[in-house]
């Protein structure tokens, strides 16, 4: 069967998808992708998998893919993140027998990403990407697609768009934020970039961003023209938001947990999703807030989840007619409701001068006193001290430029000495390294066994 592309794909495969639930590390699993479309989710990605790993590794590739094999989770589309065109063609054979596209993530914009030369991190280098997405495209037999990020011009974020395009891609989604809006600066997402990209090519485009509601949704297909929309934040405070309703959070806290026994995921994800489900509760029940990050079990993450329902039910009794719900919030703290991000803080803002947010966060921390990391840290040893001038000064090791060690007869590092000791034969007594001492003895004992030196030359 021919691989379709384009609108064919995207009509045929995807099922003309509206209704997209984005790729969210640790959160998109199995389980929650079945909540999603319960709810009206109409196409879902996995969670960014690392191309490198899932080649190498077969537990990955079992674990984050093979094992997560439904059915009703279709259609598709597995997410890779990638620098390096064969590595991403090699993953993505792996995968394509399980899903309906692969997707190059190329809107990343988090600091891990930056470190690993992937994600939002690529968007300057097309020749790479025109590459990876021409040799996926020729190789796979299913459609590649890609999600971005945009950058401040619109019509360098347009090329940039076509470009991808030309070289295979079959669906874009695009992010309207560039890839320094990120956290508390994250600001608005641009619907004038995404609406340009999507008069300019042929391909389907889905919309990423400022998505908080079901009207939302239809207010952005409309002004944009956009095929779909995909959320992540949104999603992740509500997943009935497709549906256009706003449950109580414990209705879909309770459905979700009733999928984790059927589909097991990490604890660690089932937390943090009731983290997200119950953020507004728990501002306002916040000793349960220490219990949920404290159990071990997935019994005992629902018997939490059970006594906030038990709170929230209290205090619907006790509400009053006409009162109206606390913070600013749109609705009472237990309705599934969208989370505003805060903004960085007036002061830092006016005093930013254009400095990265750690860069804020260490002067921060400097005028009014240490941050709540090191505060952890100094709990933990009172002794420790984080002022520069009292750290100790370490001479450098000759090669790698570790610290060395002080009584190393080579002046390097334990790691450079081993291999430069092992190479010469030699010892290094402030390392504990005495390979010339061994073989000495080594050499001094087999002299001593005339019979053991016998026996080697009539067994040759």
């Amino acid at each position: 069967m021919p691989k379709l592309q384009g609108f064919e794909f995207w009509s045929r495969t995807l099922g003309g998808a509206r209704h997209v639930v984005a790729p969210m590390v640790d959160q998109s699993e199995l389980a929650w992708r079945l909540l999603s479309r319960r709810h009206g989710a109409q196409l879902c990605y996995t969670p960014m998998l690392h191309a490198q790993v899932f080649v190498r590794d077969a537990n990955y590739r079992k674990e984050n893919l093979y094992c997560d094999v439904c059915p009703e989770d279709r259609p598709l589309i597995v997410q890779f993140c990638a620098n390096d065109p064969e590595v991403f063609v090699q993953a993505a054979l792996l995968a394509q027998d399980y899903c309906d596209a692969i997707d190059l993530n190329l809107g990343c914009p988090q600091m891990i990403a930056k470190r690993g030369h992937y994600g939002a991190f690529l968007q300057e280098e097309w020749d790479l990407l025109q590459r990876m997405i021409l040799l996926a495209h020729e190789r796979l037999s299913v459609p590649v697609t890609c999600k971005i990020r945009v950058f401040p011009e619109i019509d360098k974020t347009v090329r940039y768009a076509q470009m991808l395009e030309k070289a295979g891609c079959q669906l874009l989604t695009v992010h309207g934020r560039t890839k320094e809006q990120k956290g508390p600066m994250a600001g608005t997402a641009s619907w004038e970039h995404i609406k340009a990209v999507r008069k300019a090519v042929g391909i389907p485009v889905f919309a990423n961003g400022n998505i908080r509601c079901l009207q939302d949704v239809e207010r952005c297909i409309q002004d944009t023209g956009v095929q779909g929309v995909m959320s992540a934040e949104g999603n992740l405070h509500n997943p009935a938001l497709f549906e256009g309703r706003s449950p109580a959070v414990w209705e879909l806290a309770e459905e979700y947990l009733d999928i984790v026994r059927q589909h097991p995921c990490p604890l660690s994800y089932v937390r943090a999703h009731l983290f997200k489900l119950w953020h507004h509760t728990l501002q306002v029940h916040q000793q349960l807030r220490e219990e949920l990050a404290k159990v071990k079990t997935l019994e005992g993450v629902a018997a939490v989840s059970q006594a906030l329902k038990l709170r929230c039910q209290e205090d619907m009794s006790r509400q009053q007619e006409g009162v109206r719900p606390a913070d600013n919030l749109p609705a009472f703290h237990w309705i599934c409701q969208p989370y505003i991000r805060p903004g960085p803080r007036e002061g830092s803002k006016e005093n930013s001068g254009g400095r990265s947010k750690r860069a804020l966060e260490e002067e921060e921390g400097s005028m009014e006193g240490l941050s709540k990391n090191k505060l952890k840290k100094q709990l933990r040893n009172p002794h420790k001290t984080f002022d520069p001038s009292l750290k100790p000064k370490y001479a450098k090791c000759d090669q790698c430029g570790n610290p060395k060690g002080n009584r190393c007869v080579f002046n390097l590092c334990r790691g450079c000495c081993k291999k430069r000791a092992f190479r010469e034969t030699a010892d290094c007594p402030g390392h504990g390294l005495l390979f010339k001492t061994k073989l000495e003895k080594s050499l001094a004992w087999k002299g001593t066994q005339p019979g053991l030196q016998e026996a080697q030359q009539d067994s040759h």
